[in-house]
C-alpha cells in the first residue's frame, strides 16, 4: 500500500472514494520527531495499557467459570444468572461511546486511571456480595468503569503509535492480550474457585490494576482532542434507553415466549433507538462526531458497516460458545473449574496466534477474505456442536471451540485496525469507543441471547422422571427446572438411582438447548461470512 497510513487497507476508487478521501485528509506527515517515538519509553507504556485489558478479558471468561460456584452459592434463578454476566456488558456496551468522547475532552489517561481505581473498588465490594441482587448491581457499576478502560488503552494506542506498520502490530498485540486474558481466565480463575471461593476472581483485580495506577502517569503519555464538542447527555441517557430495553425484551422473549410485555419492552428500546439517532443529526456536536468527515453517516458506508459487524459476531460466537461449554465440562463430565479451563486451552491460546498471523497474511491476501474465512470458521465451529454427539465425552466440542477460536482471533485484528485508521488521531477515542462498543454488544448478545434461548430450551425441556418429582420437595424440584446447576446440585443429593435419572433427564434437555443455539448461530455466522466476501472483496492487500 504504497504512500498510504490507512492501516490494513487501500480502498480503491469508485464506491469506496470516500475512504480514498478520508486517507488523503488524515494522512500524518513522516516526521524524525515521529520517529523518534519508536523508542522503550513507547513499549513500556503499551506494557502497562496491557494489564487493563488482560484484567477485563479475564474478568468475563474466570467469572463464566465462576457461575456454578455462584449458583450453588447465592442461589440465583436462571434469569439472574444470566443478569450477572450482562450487566457488566449492558452497562458498558451502553456507555463506551459516551466515555470515548469524555476521554477526547478531558485526557485519556486521566479517564483510564479513573476508571482504574474504580474498577478495583467495586471488584473488591463484589466479591463478597451476599445476594445474586448484590452481585448484579457490582457487576452494572463494574461496567461503568470498564467502560472508562478499553476505550482508553486503544485511543492511547492510537496516539502513541502514529506510524502504520508500528500501531498495526501495537493493536495486534492489544488483541492478542484480550485473547490471553481470555486464555488465562479458565485457567487462573478455575484455580481461585477451587481453593479460595468464587469472590477471589473479582477480588484479583485489586493486584492486576496497581501496576498501571502506580506507573500509569509517568509513563503513559497523556492525549486529548484539543478542540472538543460539549458531552450530550440527553444522547447518553438515550443510548442506554435503547440498549436495556432492548436485551431485557430478548431475555423475556427467549425465556417466556411471543407476548405483550417482551415485544413492548422490545418496541421501547427500539423507539429509544431511533431517537438516539435522530438527535445525533440534529447536534451540531453529535456524541458520535469524531470528525468533519466521520459522523453517522459513515454507518452507511459498507466496508465500515461490514468490519462493524464482524466485530459484533465474532464475540457473539466466541462468548456464546463459552458460556454453555463451561457448563457442560462442569456440570455434565464432571471436570473442576481448572480442569476445564485446562481442557479449553489450546484453543483459547490459538485466539492470540491467529490475532498475531493475520499481520503478516493481509500482505499477501486480501483483508475481506481473511475477514469472511475466520466467520466461516466460527461457522464450522458451531457445525460440529450443532451436529456432533454430545454423549461422546468433550473432545468435539473442544474441537469446535479450537476451529472458532481460530476464525475469531483472525477477524479481530483487521477490523480494529481498520476502525482506528480511519479517524485522525485527535478523534481516536470516539473511534476505539465504537470498536470497543462491537467488542462489547458482540459479547452481550451472545450471553443475552444464546443464553436466553439455552435457558428457555432447558426449563422447557426438562422432564423431571416421576419418581424424582415425587421423592423431593416442590422448591427442590422447581430450582432443578431453573438451571442446569439446580438439577446437578440436586442429583448429589439423591440415591444412585434417582440421581441416575435427574442427570440424564438434565443432560438431555440441557443439549436440546445447545443443538437449537448452535444451529441459529451457525446460520448467522455463515451469513456473514458470505456478506464479508461480497462486500470487502475489493479491497487489496497491505503493503
Amino acid at each position: 500500500m504504497p504512500g498510504s497510513d490507512a492501516g490494513f487497507i487501500t480502498i480503491p476508487s469508485g464506491r469506496y472514494s470516500y475512504f480514498m478521501t478520508l486517507h488523503s485528509t488524515l494522512r500524518p506527515e513522516n516526521t524524525s520527531a515521529e520517529q523518534a517515538r519508536g523508542g522503550a519509553r513507547d513499549w513500556f507504556a503499551l506494557a502497562l495499557l496491557m494489564f487493563p485489558v488482560l484484567l477485563v478479558a479475564v474478568d468475563n471468561t474466570a467469572l463464566t467459570f465462576a457461575l456454578p460456584a455462584i449458583a450453588r452459592s447465592l442461589d440465583p434463578s436462571g434469569v439472574q444468572l444470566l443478569w450477572v454476566v450482562d450487566a457488566y456488558a449492558l452497562v458498558l456496551a451502553g456507555l463506551l461511546v459516551a466515555m470515548g468522547s469524555l476521554g477526547d475532552r478531558i485526557g485519556r489517561r486521566r479517564l483510564l486511571l479513573v476508571g482504574i481505581s474504580g474498577f478495583a473498588v467495586v471488584s473488591a465490594a463484589s466479591a463478597f456480595a451476599p445476594s445474586a441482587e448484590w452481585l448484579i448491581a457490582g457487576r452494572a457499576a463494574l461496567g461503568f468503569f470498564g467502560a472508562m478502560l478499553m476505550p482508553s488503552t486503544l485511543s492511547l494506542i492510537r496516539n502513541i503509535f502514529r506510524e502504520p506498520g508500528r500501531r498495526r502490530l501495537a493493536v495486534a498485540i492489544w488483541a492478542a492480550g484480550f485473547s490471553g486474558g481470555a486464555a488465562l481466565g479458565p485457567i487462573f480463575g478455575g484455580w481461585l474457585v477451587e481453593h479460595f471461593w468464587w469472590g477471589a476472581v473479582l477480588l484479583v483485580a485489586v493486584p492486576i490494576m496497581l501496576p498501571p495506577l502506580v506507573l500509569g502517569r509517568f509513563l503513559i503519555p497523556e492525549s486529548k482532542d484539543p478542540n472538543p464538542g460539549r458531552v450530550d447527555v440527553a444522547s447518553v441517557v438515550l443510548s442506554m434507553l435503547a440498549m436495556v430495553p432492548v436485551v431485557y425484551g430478548i431475555k423475556e422473549l427467549a425465556t417466556h415466549g411471543p407476548g405483550v410485555t417482551p415485544f413492548g419492552v422490545l418496541a421501547f428500546g427500539l423507539a429509544m433507538g431511533l431517537l438516539f439517532v435522530r438527535r445525533q443529526h440534529a447536534l451540531a456536536s453529535p456524541l458520535l462526531d469524531m470528525s468533519p468527515l466521520l459522523d453517522m453517516s459513515l454507518f452507511r458506508n459498507r466496508v465500515f458497516s461490514t468490519a462493524i459487524t464482524a466485530n459484533i459476531l465474532a464475540l457473539f460466537s466466541y462468548n456464546g460458545f463459552i458460556l454453555f461449554l463451561a457448563q457442560h465440562l462442569q456440570l455434565l463430565e464432571g471436570m473442576s473449574p481448572s480442569e476445564s479451563g485446562t481442557a479449553m486451552l489450546p484453543a483459547l491460546t490459538a485466539t492470540v496466534v491467529a490475532g498475531l498471523l493475520v499481520v503478516p497474511l493481509v500482505r499477501k491476501v486480501r483483508p475481506g477474505f481473511v475477514v469472511a474465512a475466520g466467520l466461516a470458521l466460527s461457522a464450522a465451529g458451531y457445525c460440529i456442536v450443532a451436529f456432533g454427539d454430545h454423549d461422546a465425552g468433550p473432545t468435539a466440542l473442544l474441537v469446535a471451540l479450537l476451529v472458532l477460536a481460530l476464525g475469531v482471533g483472525s477477524a479481530e485484528t483487521i477490523s480494529n485496525d481498520l476502525i482506528l485508521g480511519a479517524v485522525p488521531a485527535e478523534k481516536s477515542g470516539a473511534a476505539a469507543a465504537i470498536s470497543e462498543t462491537g467488542y462489547e454488544v458482540g459479547s452481550l448478545l451472545g450471553t443475552a441471547l444464546l443464553g436466553s434461548i439455552l435457558t428457555a430450551s432447558y426449563q422447557q425441556h426438562l422432564a423431571l422422571p416421576e419418581t424424582v418429582a415425587h421423592a423431593v420437595p416442590a422448591e427442590s424440584a422447581d430450582q432443578a427446572r431453573e438451571t442446569l446447576a439446580g438439577a446437578m446440585e440436586l442429583a448429589g443429593s439423591l440415591p444412585a438411582p434417582l440421581a441416575e435419572g435427574l442427570t440424564a433427564a438434565a443432560r438431555a434437555a440441557f443439549d436440546s438447548g445447545v443443538h437449537i443455539t448452535a444451529a441459529i448461530a451457525l446460520v448467522l455466522m455463515a451469513g456473514a461470512s458470505v456478506l464479508a466476501a461480497v462486500v470487502l472483496r475489493r479491497i487489496p492487500p497491505a503493503k
